[in-house]
């Protein structure tokens, strides 16, 4: 009888021991796969994101590439996954309409904690636009000079470590690697750019997305808008600009690779100035499979439109 119960009692031991440990083998694979749920509000946080996250997050992107991000209108799913996020990223500086715009109301529609909400502009001086309508009016594409770029790793890393910090040291090592890649590029822009003649700095663009860029690197901004807006490339606009490049001399015009290209082709026929014959990129990465798909190519892409369009006389 003894024996009996010894036997019984070890094969219960052996039982205990076994579920703990199918138990303590699920919760890790469940811990493996519960990634953070992050919400950006467009496609360069995106790609920032998922950059530094890696695998431990997955991330959806509310205003698709194509799509203006000033007056975006959530959809069903982006309000869904808005509502489960961890973490939400917005750019701020306005370019999602500012405290009154369409992020902040959808934060509020589907009631998520503020405390899940981060700028990845924390910390950036903001330029104005300056000029017409808009004096008071924040410039909100920081990130196209690399140096902002960096500033923004470092706010969207940080965020991820302060909603998951049980991966601090994975966020850490995948946000140091890429902002090493970032003062890589950022150091070709200083080479490049700081190489162009002074007389060459002229940076002529459909709209003055490029301000924090040109005040980095000492251009003179033409454009013919200072915003995008349903009054684009009139014939006020287009006069204007042909003054400024007859009186600086530009060695080409640009056009972004999201806004129409005739107003520039009248200005270019009526200043005798080529559009430089590649677009650059303002407000959004490329689409998948396009050369400029992540943060990393689309700085390097502009880099070399610029660069080459303004030396390659």
């Amino acid at each position: 009888m003894k024996k009996t119960l010894v036997l019984a009692s070890v094969i219960f031991s052996i039982l205990l021991l076994t579920a703990c440990g199918d138990r303590e083998d699920s919760d890790s694979e469940k811990s493996a796969d519960n990634k953070l749920q992050v919400v950006t509000s467009f496609t360069v946080l995106k790609d920032m994101a998922e950059q530094i996250g890696g695998d431990y997050v997955e991330v959806h992107n509310l205003v698709p590439t194509g799509t203006e991000p000033h007056d975006y209108e959530p959809v069903p799913e982006d309000n869904k996954q808005a509502a489960d996020a961890d973490v939400l990223l917005y750019n701020g500086l306005n370019l999602e309409g500012g405290e009154d715009g369409w992020f902040f109301k959808m934060i509020d529609a589907v009631g998520q904690d503020e405390s899940h909400v981060f700028s990845a502009s924390k910390g950036i001086e903001p330029l104005y636009i300056g000029g017409g309508d808009h004096k008071t009016e924040q410039n909100p594409h920081d990130f196209i000079d690399p140096d902002n770029g960096l500033k923004m790793a470092a706010n969207i890393r940080d965020a991820l470590i302060e909603a998951d910090p049980d991966r601090e040291d994975a966020y850490k090592q995948q946000g140091d690697e890429f902002m090493d890649r970032l003062k890589e590029v950022e150091q070709d822009y200083d080479q490049k750019l700081g190489n162009i003649p002074e007389e060459d700095r002229i940076l002529v663009t459909s709209e003055r997305s490029y301000q924090y860029l040109a005040d980095h690197y000492g251009f003179k901004e033409g454009y013919l808008y200072e915003i995008d807006t349903q009054e684009n490339g009139t014939p006020e606009q287009i006069k204007d600009l042909v003054a400024f490049i007859e009186k600086n001399a530009p060695p080409a015009l640009f056009v972004e690779s999201n806004h129409d290209k005739r107003p520039m082709k009248t200005v270019s026929n009526e200043s005798g100035v080529p559009i430089y014959d590649k677009p650059i990129y303002s407000g959004e990465i490329g689409a998948q499979g396009e050369e400029a798909d992540t943060y990393i190519k689309y700085l390097n892409y502009n880099l070399d439109v610029i660069y080459t369009g303004l030396t390659d006389n």
